[in-house]
């Protein structure tokens, strides 16, 4: 199962060149020599309201970029109400720029803990 993206072309650019160019230019602007983080806490609105400031978060990553072996993704939901931890059944997700597989292994080692749910 692959999931397609949800906001593509509202929030961001559905267009992959045009998307790659904002978040690089994004990026750039946002430049940072400071050590990189272990975790990172940024805004995910669309990209002309909060991406200066995202960008100001995963520009220290840069650095570390070869060393990264693996992202957590925790974010709110926006339309279902639900307790605990919602993990999708998605193997993939589709952005416009490219696809992002889904450690299924890693994903498989939490489904056990009583507030983690599938949605």
């Amino acid at each position: 199962m692959n999931r397609q993206p949800a906001v593509a072309g509202t929030f961001y650019p559905a267009n992959s060149q045009q998307l790659q160019q904002l978040v690089n230019c994004l990026l750039d602007d946002a430049k940072n020599q400071s050590l990189a983080p272990k975790a990172i806490i940024a805004p995910h609105a669309g990209l002309i309201y909060s991406g200066a400031i995202a960008a100001s978060a995963y520009s220290r990553l840069l650095q570390a970029y070869d060393t990264i072996t693996r992202v957590i993704l925790i974010g709110p939901s926006h339309r279902v109400s639900f307790n605990g931890l919602a993990i999708s059944k998605a193997e993939s997700f589709s952005t416009p720029l490219g696809e992002i597989t889904v450690d299924i292994t890693a994903v498989n080692k939490i489904t056990s803990l009583p507030f983690v749910n599938y949605y």
